[in-house]
C-alpha cells in the first residue's frame, strides 16, 4: 500500500512536468516561494499524559507552478516546505514535498479563489535532535484553499492548508520519559506566497 501511495505521488510529479511541457494560450509556469505560519497537532509524552497543544511558528516553502486556463484554471504545484512547532521549550521541525492540485475562477479583475487537494510527502522530522524514522505514513493527503491576486507575471495568494488522514510519529524520547511518545503531524496552517511567471 505504501508503495502505490508513492507511486501516486511520483505520477502526479510527472504529469505536473507533462502539463507544463505542453502549456497553451492562456497557461504559464513559473517559480514560487513565501511564508508559511504553522503548527501540528497534539504532543502526547506518554500514553497516560494529557495532550500538549503547540505553538505556531514561521516556516518557508519554495517550489514550481504551473497554470493552466484563465478564467477558470487548474494549478499544479511541486513546493518544498519546512515548518517549526513549539511544544513548551522542544521544537518538532518537518521537512516536506507538497503537491497541490488546484483548481481556481477569477471572480473580479486580478482577483482570484482557488481549492483542491494536497499530496504531502514527509522527508525528515526531528524532535529536539531526535530523528524520528517512525511516521504512520510518509504520504498524505490535505486540504488548501484560499485567494489570491495576479498582476501579469506577478502572483500573491494567501491560502489555508490543514491535513486529512490521521498520521503520527511515535518515538521513546530517553531524556523525558522511557514510554512512547507521540506527535501528530498533519500540518495547519496559513501560507503566503509569492509567484513570478516565467
Amino acid at each position: 500500500m505504501k508503495n502505490l501511495k508513492k507511486a501516486t505521488f511520483f505520477a502526479v510529479i510527472l504529469a505536473f512536468i507533462g502539463l507544463n511541457a505542453n502549456a497553451q494560450k492562456g497557461s504559464s509556469f513559473g517559480f514560487k516561494g513565501g511564508l508559511n505560519y504553522s503548527a501540528n497537532g497534539d504532543y502526547f509524552e506518554s500514553i497516560g499524559d494529557n495532550a500538549k497543544n503547540p505553538d505556531r511558528n514561521i516556516g518557508y516553502h519554495i517550489g514550481l507552478f504551473g497554470k493552466i486556463g484563465n478564467q477558470l484554471y487548474f494549478r499544479p504545484e511541486l513546493v518544498y516546505t519546512a515548518t517549526k512547532s513549539d511544544y513548551d521549550s522542544n521544537a518538532f521541525n518537518v521537512k516536506k514535498i507538497d503537491a497541490p492540485l488546484l483548481v481556481g475562477i477569477k471572480v473580479l479583475g486580478p482577483l482570484s479563489v482557488f481549492g483542491g487537494p494536497s499530496l504531502q510527502y514527509i522527508l525528515d522530522t526531528d524532535f529536539e535532535g531526535i530523528d524520528i524514522d517512525n511516521i504512520e505514513d510518509d504520504f498524505s493527503v490535505g486540504l488548501n484553499f484560499g485567494i489570491g491576486l495576479n498582476f501579469n507575471k506577478i502572483g500573491i495568494d494567501l491560502r489555508y492548508e490543514r491535513g486529512f488522514n490521521e498520521n503520527e510519529a511515535s518515538f521513546i524520547n530517553n531524556n523525558i520519559t522511557t514510554d512512547l511518545s507521540r506527535i501528530d503531524t498533519r500540518p495547519d496552517q496559513l501560507i503566503l506566497s509569492l509567484s513570478i511567471a516565467l
